[in-house]
Formats: structure tokens, sequence, C-alpha cells
């Protein structure tokens, strides 16, 4: 691509204002990304706390927030991609998805767009063979995307992207990209460098944009960020409850009028002295295996009660019961308390999840759609790279036994007769690879029964003689 010095400054300019903006969603990013990973912030202790108080501290993290992010993005998954009027796989099924594996990488962009709110997929194509494209995910902590209408708008106009900030440890390279082409950035922790670029000839910025929840400010929220309080609660009370067990769960043993025993030299049997002159006591040892005796008449032993942990416990179950409210998520996903649940209790406790999960697959969905539909511009078809009728297909992972999918399919043949084949894409468990082989096995079938009754026939009824 022959850049003008014109255009490189405008594109440097850009660059810079990108990394600005990255540098400012980092902050809040940043945070997710140490709970997620937890790294926690610690709770309430005094300021005389000693070791013991600070490895309990350590221990009290119970990180909820991964199965808050990993409870839809198990529920999404890609399995097809047709055209309107179509119920085929279309090319850029087989050159932009199987090509690019992303049966398997896609969970990961599901998983960055839920926890940070957003996430990126890039696509352009391969510079060894132009015809072909590559996809592959971005997380929002490594791009920054710049749109003139943020709430509405497919492509962005320009995004720059960068492993990690430019600091301390020197340069960062990277990339930038918009609507001509795509330039290799360089960044320190004052500005970007652009080199000259290359172009990519698809006259759209190629990063599209995951958002699972946005605005109409074109602000996007991911499910971990409300969150924060909730998991932070929560680690208070873990916190109190181990401090509770390890200094109060025990019965205290006490005794009151009893003379200590005195420490005596073993040749005089004179009470040792300390440096005060006063009489050094024995220790008194008192633990499960001894028996407690005194020689003083008047010697009373006691004990003090231990500390209840119920409340405790009864407040960690609560704290988690918010959670699962605010996150969508069924309470017993986080508090394994599900006991010989049927298919039909299940389902209606997921009903809240479920719901979620539609609404991640329409915004996804459409995402994913303009990627496919760029994948086919870059293949050079037309007819696909401007299909705005196309649809991606989402594997059904909702909690349903297939005896009770495959009776309602077969109602739905007979009742309302409607073709047998037209309901394949609804059972469950099955891709479109799969099903693709369905017609030529049933076209066996059928050969083999007509065969079967035609040797039927020409052999006659058992027992017939001829003649």
């Amino acid at each position: 691509m022959t850049t003008s010095a014109a255009s490189l400054t405008d594109a440097t300019t850009r660059a810079n204002r990108a990394l600005a903006g990255l540098e400012h969603d980092r902050q809040t990013l940043d945070r997710i990304d140490r709970y997620i990973r937890g790294e926690h912030a610690g709770p309430y202790m005094p300021r005389t706390a000693n070791q013991e108080y600070k490895l309990l501290a350590k221990r009290c993290v119970s990180n909820f927030l991964p199965m808050v992010v990993a409870a839809p993005a198990q529920a999404l998954s890609v399995e097809g991609y047709h055209r309107s009027g179509s119920s085929t796989d279309a090319p850029e099924w087989h050159a932009g998805w199987q090509a690019n594996g992303l049966d398997a990488r896609q969970a990961a962009v599901y998983r960055a767009a839920i926890t940070y709110g957003h996430a990126y997929v890039v696509t352009l194509p391969k510079q060894a063979a132009p015809n072909r494209p590559a996809v592959r995910g971005v997380s929002a902590r490594c791009m920054w995307a710049a749109y003139e209408d943020p709430s509405s708008d497919e492509w962005p106009l320009y995004a720059l992207e960068l492993p990690r900030l430019p600091g301390s440890k020197g340069m960062v390279k990277g990339w930038f990209y918009d609507d001509k082409g795509v330039y290799e950035a360089t960044a320190d922790e004052e500005s970007v460098t652009l080199d000259a670029g290359r172009a990519h000839g698809l006259g759209v910025c190629p990063v599209r944009r995951f958002a699972a929840q946005v605005d109409l400010e074109g602000r996007t929220t991911g499910v971990v960020d409300p969150l924060l309080p909730l998991q932070d609660r929560i680690n208070q009370t873990v916190f109190d409850l181990l401090v509770a067990q390890t200094y109060g769960s025990f019965k205290v043993r006490t005794v009151s009028g009893m003379t200590p025993p005195l420490k005596r030299d073993p040749v005089t049997g004179e009470p040792l002295l300390d440096a005060d002159g006063n009489p050094i006591a024995k220790p008194v040892t008192a633990d499960a295996s001894r028996l407690l005796m005194a020689p003083d008449a008047d010697t009373k032993f006691s004990t003090l009660d231990e500390t209840p942990l119920g409340g405790f416990i009864e407040s960690v179950g609560m704290s988690l019961r918010h959670l699962a409210v605010v996150s969508q998520v069924p309470p017993h996903y986080l508090l394994g308390d599900m006991v010989n649940l049927s298919a039909e209790a299940l389902a209606a406790a997921e009903t809240t999840l479920m719901r979620m999960v539609q609404e991640f697959k329409r915004a996804f969905g459409e995402s994913w759609e303009s990627v496919l539909r760029l994948c086919a511009r870059i293949a050079g078809d037309e007819v696909g790279a401007v299909d705005l009728a196309s649809q991606v297909q989402w594997r059904d992972a909702e909690s349903r036994s297939l005896s009770q999918t495959v009776d309602a399919l077969g109602k739905a043949r007979q009742m309302l007769d409607v073709p047998a084949r037209a309901l394949w894409p609804r059972i469950p468990g099955f891709t479109d690879t799969d099903r693709a082989s369905w017609p030529d096995l049933s076209a066996e079938e059928d050969s083999s029964a007509r065969l079967a009754e035609s040797l039927t026939r020409a052999a006659g009824p058992v027992g017939a003689s001829g003649g």
C-alpha cells in the first residue's frame, strides 16, 4: 500500500488517541482480570494483625466469579451458518470458520466478552493466500476501537491492538487497523509510531466487536464488574468464619483457686526464682489426653463454650444466593445443593440463565454473521458478502431430555404435518455435518427395504411349492 505522508500522519494521530483510550479502560479491565484470577482485595483486619491472621486472609478468598462467567459461556456454541433460503452450510463457513479452528476458539471470545463486557475478532486476508481469511479473537485488555456511533455501528473507524501497555519494560509492538490498511505499531510510554502499512482492500476496519451488553450510549457491561462488591462480602464473611473457627470453635477449659505448681531445684527442692525474686510457675498442660487434678480443696474447673459457626455459614449461603440473583446463575450452580432434580425441574431452575444466554446469542450471532460475510468478501464471493439474511446456527443447550424433544418433534410431524427434514435441525446433539449425511443414509435404508420387499415377493409365501 502506498501511503501518503498526510495519510500516515492522520493514522498516527488516531493511533495515539486509541492508546489513550486503551490506557483509560485498562484501569477497570485489569481490576476485573485480577478478580477472575483470584487476586482479590483483602478482608478487613486489625492493624495489629499477626502472621496467623494474614494467613487466614489469604485462605478466605472463595472465587465464584469464574463460575459466573462459565455458566453462560458453556451454553454458547455455534455449529453452522446458513445463507438465506439454504439449509446447508455456506462456503464461508468452511473457508472462514472451519479453516481457522473456530469450533474450539469461539469459547475464548465468549468468555472474554462476558467477563469484560466486550471482545474483538479481527478478520484479514492471509498474506500468503490473499483469498483465504485469517480470523482470530482479541481481548478487550489488548485492543481499543473508536466508533462514530458506538451503540449501533457494525464496524469501527479504527482500532489499536497492543499485547500489553508500554511502560518501563520498553517499547511494545502491535497493530493499528483502519478501513484502508493494517499498520505495524510501535508504542512507548509517550506515543505510537506506525510503519507504511499494507492494504487489506476490505473497505471497512476489519475489527468486529462482540458486546455482551451495550446501552444506547455505547457503554458495554460484563457480568463480573457488578458482582465485585458481593464477592468482597463473601470473602469477608469467610474470613470471619475462619477466625471464629480457628480461635473460638472449641471449648476452653478454665481453672480457679489453684496454686500453680512451681519449678524447683532438683538438688535442694527449693523453688526457683526469676530475676525479680518471684517463684517460677510450671506451665499447666491441658489437652484432651490429660486428666486435670489440683491439690487445693477450693479449686474449681469449668469450661467456656465454643463460638457457634452456624450464623457464619448461613451468611455465606445468603451472599451466594444474592450473587446468583444478580448474575442470573442458578443457585444450585454455586451452592451445590442439587439433589435428584428431574429434567423439568432443572429446566425451570435454569430459566433466568437461558434468558441471558438467548440475549448473548442474539448479540454474538450478529457479530459472527458480520465476520463470516467479511470472510466471503475476502474469498471473492460478493453474493455471500452482502447476504444480510444469513444466520448462524446455535447449539441447543437447554436442559431437556432427548426423549422429550423427539416426542415433541414427532407430534409436530404427525399432528401439524411439518416435513420431517425440517425437524432434523431441532434434534440436539448433532451438527450440520452429521445431518448432511442423513439423506444418503435414508436413501440407502429405503433401497435396502425395497430390495428386501421384492425378494420376499419373488420367493412367495413360506411353504409354497411350484409346479
